[in-house]
């Protein structure tokens, strides 16, 4: 048994921190100068994001990232109960094409070269109204593509790393990523081009208004590791 009267202070807090750990899984923290490694092919490495929103009228996501795969493999997964592929960022196996599915149609972004060991600046923009995409990749632009009218509604699962198949799950590790992200943002609304511009430039931006990575709701899952960008790059 635990004896109270013969325990340090500093090792009691220490149980008590090991308890609070346990009991609460997810937590929302500053990640700014960190960064999410996903070191290996899985079915089960991924980061849950957690929101209380559940009605995303448009869409736009921005991070970095930097990966050796020539595989597929999905960065961001958005699920609903009525879709799975509510939202869904994918590298197919195909040379320049980036793929972005919505509402559980897809739209594939041809020219779009993620060449291996360089960290890329990635943007991706979804109107509901219009149904068409955008993708920037290091600053440059494509052409807009039709994918589906939104809005997307209902509680959302939202994974990195994993496509999921089924709402919360159905991974496959085929399709898992293997990389290095940071400054994961997200909006529920369409990003003007000039401020998608100001993202990749610096750090001087609006942050996202559902998934802001300087107090962003996350927890891991496998082997992925948080660490500083200073110890990696």
């Amino acid at each position: 048994m635990w004896d109270i009267r013969s325990t340090r202070p500093d090792h009691m807090m220490e149980k008590l921190l090991l308890i609070l750990v346990a009991l609460a899984p997810c937590w929302a923290a500053d990640l700014s100068g960190k960064l999410l490694i996903f070191p290996r092919e899985s079915n089960i490495d991924h980061v849950k994001l957690k929101t209380s929103k559940t009605v995303l009228n448009s869409v736009t996501t921005c991070f970095r990232f930097m990966t050796d795969m020539s595989k597929s493999y999905s960065i961001l997964s958005v699920a609903t109960a009525a879709h799975t592929n509510a939202f869904v960022l994918f590298k197919p196996d195909e040379e320049n094409v980036f793929r972005v599915h919505v509402l559980d149609g897809a739209a594939d972004f041809r020219s779009v070269p993620i060449p291996p060991s360089t960290w890329h600046s990635m943007c991706t923009t979804w109107d509901s109204a219009t149904g068409l995409a955008q993708l920037w990749l290091n600053g440059n632009s494509t052409v807009k593509r039709y994918v589906k009218n939104g809005p997307i509604t209902g509680a959302l699962s939202i994974v990195l790393g994993q496509d999921q198949d089924s709402y919360g799950g159905g991974f496959d590790a085929k399709q898992s990523l293997v990389a290095m992200l940071s400054d994961f943002h997200m909006w529920d609304y369409v990003v003007p081009a000039a401020e998608i511009r100001l993202i990749m430039d610096g750090p001087c931006f609006t942050p996202g208004n559902v998934f802001d990575w300087r107090n962003i709701q996350h927890e891991l899952a496998g082997k992925v590791i948080l660490a500083k960008a200073s110890d990696v790059v």
